[in-house]
């Protein structure tokens, strides 16, 4: 065989290229489909990431000990906090004191208002009295305020009050007696013996007159000054005064309603009242 004759078949070319081309063209549709699977599943990669927290979570579920003490507000400091509680307290504190002392104010606003109803219902029982007329509804104000306190002043005022006693009464009265409180003793011997006293009468400079007439005339201006003790008085000097006990019992009734007026006014000045309705103690 000739090397002319002999022809040398050529070697088969490796086919890489293809296989080549298909891998890359898989690696990329799986890269693809890992792109799409994590863009549309959130939780796939968080998945496995989240019971780390699992920890904190527990921890927080266990307040701190200064927690108990103090919670915590979210956005707000302790200490601002602390400041604006003292602060409250303090306005709580403001408003307790105000309330109390309006509370005193009241009481004392109470006790003047009950002392002052209190005079003026001594004072109209005194007018009454002083004009002859009755009390009517003061009766029952006086025994109210003044029966605790000075009950034995107040029955006496409400007697003179039913029958009541004037100073123009008294005037009247002594005018009408006049004769009787100078006639002295029925027994004429005596009766001329007190004449006879009466002719020459020796008294000290500035001293008064103690003739009957000149007591009587006294007697008379007392009684027109409102002093009717005084007039008692002189009137209870007389040589007739045991036979004039009428002029003489009235008068003391109109002394005594007069002095027990000036206890129960004294006592609604004292404050020694009581509110209708109400029972006081009195020292």
């Amino acid at each position: 065989m000739s090397d002319a004759g002999f022809t040398e078949r050529p070697r088969p070319r490796p086919r890489l290229g293809p296989v080549v081309v298909i891998a890359l063209i898989a690696f990329l549709v799986g890269l693809g489909l890992m792109v799409f699977a994590i863009r549309n599943t959130p939780g796939w990669l968080s998945g496995a990431a989240s019971p780390a927290p699992a920890a904190p979570a527990r921890a927080a579920a266990t307040p701190a000990p200064a927690a108990a003490t103090a919670p915590a507000v979210p956005g707000i400091d302790p200490v601002t906090l602390a400041t604006r509680e003292a602060a409250l307290g303090a306005q709580l504190a403001s408003l307790e004191a105000r309330a109390a002392t309006i509370a005193a104010d009241s009481s004392a606003a109470a006790g003047r208002a009950s002392r002052a109803e209190g005079i003026l219902v001594a004072f109209a029982a005194r007018r009454a009295i002083d004009r002859g007329m009755g009390l009517g509804y003061l009766e029952e104000q006086l025994r109210q305020r003044f029966g605790g306190a000075v009950p034995r002043e107040t029955e006496l005022v409400i007697r003179a009050a039913r029958a009541p006693v004037t100073v123009e009464d008294l005037r009247i009265a002594l005018d009408a007696a006049q004769p009787t409180l100078l006639a002295g003793e029925d027994d004429w011997w005596a009766g001329i013996g007190s004449e006879l006293r009466n002719l020459v009468v020796i008294h000290r400079t500035g001293t008064p007159s103690p003739l009957p007439a000149d007591r009587i005339a006294r007697a008379r201006r007392m009684l027109d000054a409102g002093n009717v003790e005084a007039a008692l008085g002189e009137i209870g000097r007389l040589p007739g005064a045991a036979r004039a006990q009428n002029w003489s019992a009235a008068a003391t009734r109109y002394v005594e309603a007069h002095r027990a007026l000036d206890t129960l006014e004294a006592a609604a000045i004292t404050g020694a009242v009581a509110q209708p309705g109400a029972t006081a103690t009195y020292p």
